[in-house]
């Protein structure tokens, strides 16, 4: 197995990588499948899986009273991510987040993923449940994706949450982070929010990925003032196409990002969602092409899985 930062550092040239929705409980696994093989012919050296927490309803029983209801949509990233590497070729980074777990449980899954050789994990906060105005952590969780970090950080060294193991044998995972070139929504300001990147970094994580954004300006302008602050990790852009008129009213607000003018321009001329998706396509093929002009070691997309755009993409870009 390979982690992702040496295949960062030891590739040639730049490549691509993407990012899946696990199927929804119930569903196929060859729905996953059937989203993972046309791109495999672009040799993608590893392919993240989103992992969602559960979910909390209220639900009307017979007598007219509420119930609470615990509800998984998704399968977890640990089986997921094991039955992607029996089927393909490929890393699989799996994402773990700090929203409905606790220490313990998240240590337990480590110890899975450890135990199946997966070495790649993307170490995220995650986003407040449907309800919730702020992210609340559990009583024994994590309320910063940098406290995640560390944990995994610890265990590489050996060091687990019972301090009464001894000789404990370590990980060897590589982690990954987040980031936001037009802030985190929560951030007061772009300063702030990359002192609190930086904290990630300096806790133990191995590289950056950030968060969809349309126009490179705003990328560049973050990546300056990374390297600035003495981040000096590798970031990769992350990019998804829009398609529909639904992500152009869906994106800003579920994302907090902008979206140029001049593509605001070429959409508003669109008749209906075919034209969208082609504009769609001409637009991230331009962000990619002049992301790899400016030295990009790797472009990270966000394919929801559907590949036919990204398809397109990749032929036009690498």
């Amino acid at each position: 197995m390979t982690k992702v930062i040496d295949i960062i550092n030891q590739k040639k040239a730049p490549f691509a990588s993407f990012e899946l929705v696990p199927p929804l409980k119930g569903s196929d696994i060859n729905k996953l499948y059937g989203a993972i093989e046309p791109l495999m012919e672009f040799a993608p050296p590893f392919i993240n899986i989103t992992f969602h927490r559960d979910e909390v309803e209220f639900r009307q029983t017979a007598d007219g009273t509420f119930e609470k209801v615990t509800i998984t949509k998704r399968p977890g990233s640990v089986a997921i991510a094991a039955a992607i590497m029996k089927r393909f070729p490929v890393e699989v980074v799996p994402h773990l987040i700090c929203g409905g777990a606790s220490k313990h449980q998240i240590e337990n899954d480590l110890i899975d993923l450890n135990f199946l050789d997966i070495q790649n994990v993307v170490a995220l906060r995650g986003d407040a449940i449907p309800g919730q105005k702020y992210f609340v952590p559990e009583p024994d969780g994590h309320r910063y994706s940098c406290e995640l970090v560390e944990q995994i950080h610890n265990m590489n060294r050996g060091i687990y949450l019972d301090e009464c193991l001894k000789n404990a044998v370590p990980t060897n995972f590589c982690i990954g982070v987040a980031a936001y070139p037009e802030k985190h929504y929560e951030a007061p300001n772009i300063d702030i929010d990359i002192e609190n990147l930086k904290r990630k970094v300096d806790a133990g994580a191995d590289y950056i990925v950030t968060q969809m954004f349309f126009d490179n300006t705003r990328f560049y302008e973050f990546a300056a003032k990374c390297r600035a602050a003495g981040i000096t990790v590798p970031i990769i852009p992350g990019l998804k196409p829009i398609s529909t008129q639904t992500h152009i009213e869906m994106l800003p607000r579920a994302f907090s990002i902008d979206l140029p003018q001049e593509l605001m321009n070429e959409v508003r001329k669109c008749k209906d969602n075919k034209a969208i998706y082609q504009v769609g396509i001409e637009w991230c093929t331009a962000q990619s092409k002049d992301l790899l002009v400016h030295g990009a070691p790797a472009i990270h997309y966000y394919t929801m899985g559907k590949a036919d755009n990204i398809r397109e993409i990749l032929k036009r870009t690498f």
